[in-house]
């Protein structure tokens, strides 16, 4: 198969999947989900789509007709009546790997019970289930719950079918984004040992062409399969290997004394990564994730991709803006409680409020600047101090400034904007509304609204909490 074509992957998997089947995606608004609704929409597939918030969900441009878009929560049982009993496939793609404290295992047993009991009144022929690798004799919490989600997904009535997977590169992916941040960041490491444990990374595009290449494929029914790229290194091989590849000259020492709290935190400071993430990756980190030998691939005509390949076509799609989706838009990575339209409508009573107006000439020149806030184009006044604010919000725990953006230009609900969460941005009328998830002893919101006379009016509200 020429390298060309394995670029391509994407046509060739979706020309070859079965059409017109009505799908059920679970984690559409997750790194995974997003990427693959698109590819399942271009096979001729019927979608439905489960979120918690339909107002973050953007739908893409002319699917309307083959795509639905269902609310519910499954942690709560009442809501998953909602999913359609004439399904034929179900990808689950839920986890709670970033959930604060101990009881994400808890949290991820019961979601999968739920839809386990829901699924017994439809007619679903087949779940597929991302999971990670657990080959080792001792697993981290994280991967033990992954674990125990297959065994509970395995009493099901359908036929399961399990992909395993351990570290994931691709654009915008965790292991990505901090392993750019480590190499671009620090000429000197002085690391954790866990950076000298093996694992076997995988090229984002190859787990979606496994996600496509299993669908409703009876072979593949109550069957589980360990996926890997061709590669396994230990985590400081993977952070030279990407420093070379992007021309830098980087140096590593590891210490044994470093303890997992101290290396979440060295994670934390360091990179993007949330606290409560940082805690799982260290964990996970600690424990050999290598897959155990399968001929699934050859049997779905699946060329892998080396670790040096995965990290340039990152790059490629970062350098056209290509980025589908970012684990930074994960709404656990901030400090919002409940849906997004909870917090829409910005409170007047009891806050401080800072109102500012003005006149423009240029309504599109306005908009677009408005668009482009945040990320590597940064503020456009005080940013010195916008950047020091964001190094004393990761100081106390927050999320800083680091989280960046996914596109240089477009923004939609949902998305991360630094350390502000995009509650609504709506270009057509001119209006952009962010929520701050920066530690604060209250709640703050800022919005621009450009008017019809082409006002552009900039509102910072604050709500205390407290005195």
């Amino acid at each position: 198969m020429k390298q060309t074509d394995v670029l391509q992957g994407r046509t060739m998997l979706t020309n070859d999947c079965p059409k017109d089947m009505k799908i059920f995606l679970t984690g559409a608004t997750g790194y995974i989900g997003k990427r693959l609704l698109p590819h399942l929409l271009e096979a001729g597939h019927e979608v439905f789509c489960a979120v918690r918030d339909r107002n973050r969900f953007s739908i893409p441009p002319g699917r309307v007709d083959r795509l639905h878009v269902i609310e519910m929560d499954v942690l709560d049982p009442k809501s998953l009546e909602a999913i359609p009993e004439d399904i034929d496939v179900v990808y689950y793609l839920i986890h709670s790997m970033t959930t604060s404290g101990g009881g994400f295992s808890e949290l991820e047993a019961r979601s999968a019970q739920n839809m386990v009991e829901r699924l017994k009144h439809t007619r679903v022929r087949q779940v597929i289930y991302l999971s990670g690798i657990v080959n080792a004799e001792e697993l981290s919490a994280h991967l033990s719950s992954r674990q125990q989600v297959e065994e509970i997904l395995g009493t099901g009535s359908f036929g399961l079918t399990t992909l395993r997977a351990g570290i994931i590169i691709g654009s915008g992916s965790a292991s990505f984004e901090i392993m750019r941040d480590l190499v671009e960041k620090l000429p000197v490491m002085i690391t954790p040992r866990w950076l000298d444990t093996r694992s076997q990374p995988i090229a984002v595009r190859n787990v979606l062409q496994f996600l496509l290449g299993v669908l409703d494929r009876d072979d593949t029914f109550g069957q589980g399969y360990d996926i890997g790229g061709p590669d396994i290194m230990t985590y400081k091989e993977m952070l030279l290997r990407f420093a070379s590849i992007r021309g830098l000259k980087r140096t590593i020492r590891t210490i044994p004394v470093m303890t997992p709290r101290l290396s979440s935190y060295w994670l934390y400071f360091v990179t993007a990564t949330t606290y409560p993430l940082a805690v799982q990756l260290v964990n996970s980190m600690k424990v050999e994730v290598i897959g155990k030998p399968n001929d699934l691939a050859e049997r779905l005509c699946i060329q892998l991709f080396t670790f040096d390949e995965a990290i340039r076509m990152a790059f490629v799609r970062i350098e056209q803006n290509e980025i589908v989706s970012s684990w930074k838009d994960a709404m656990a990575n901030g400090q919002m409680e409940g849906p997004i339209s909870s917090y829409i409508q910005v409170p007047v009573h009891g806050c401080f409020r800072d109102v500012r107006s003005m006149s423009v000439d240029d309504r599109e020149k306005t908009l677009n600047r408005i668009w482009s806030l945040g990320g590597t184009t940064g503020w456009y006044y005080g940013n010195t101090l916008w950047k020091w604010r964001g190094y004393l919000d990761k100081l106390i725990g927050g999320v800083g400034l680091r989280r960046g953006r996914t596109h240089p230009t477009e923004i939609h609900a949902g998305d991360v904007l630094d350390f502000w969460r995009v509650l609504l941005a709506d270009r057509q009328s001119g209006r952009l509304l962010l929520f701050a998830e920066m530690k604060l002893p209250g709640e703050a919101w800022l919005e621009f609204r450009l008017d019809e006379h082409n006002v552009l009016h900039q509102t910072a509200t604050f709500r205390p909490k407290g005195v």
